[in-house]
């Protein structure tokens, strides 16, 4: 998989991706080993992967709620995966080449929920992707 990209194309998806988080409420980014990640009140619930340790993917990895990321692995393996480090806490990888827009701001979206403080979700029930 590596070697195959055009060299923009980590660029562009984390534009795709920065424009998706960025629209939850509270939502910041910082660089957090070596890669872009997107907080709510100081949890993670996005982190943006280009080539991590050239395992080939371009993608991103969120928090999945219990049983999801079997679920979704299993179902389409060429878009879902088990990333390094924080799969083993039910964290799933998504191929962005694989995964439309509307797709991937609906699992952001999920994500952004089982992150995001009790009294923040209220308000984060509606965003905006676009």
């Amino acid at each position: 998989m590596s070697g195959k990209r055009k060299p923009d194309t980590g660029e562009e998806h984390l534009r795709r991706v920065r424009r998706i988080c960025t629209a939850m409420p509270e939502c910041t980014e910082k660089l957090s080993h070596g890669e872009p990640a997107f907080f709510v009140r100081k949890k993670v619930f996005a982190m943006f992967a280009n080539n991590h340790h050239d395992d080939g993917h371009i993608a991103v990895w969120i928090p999945a709620p219990p049983g999801l990321q079997g679920i979704l692995i299993q179902s389409s393996p060429k878009t879902f995966f088990r990333p390094p480090y924080v799969g083993v806490r039910g964290w799933v990888g998504m191929e962005l080449d694989s995964i439309s827009d509307e797709e991937l701001a609906a699992h952001i979206h999920e994500a952004w929920l089982l992150i995001a403080p009790k009294k923040l979700r209220g308000s984060g029930g509606r965003f905006s992707p676009r």
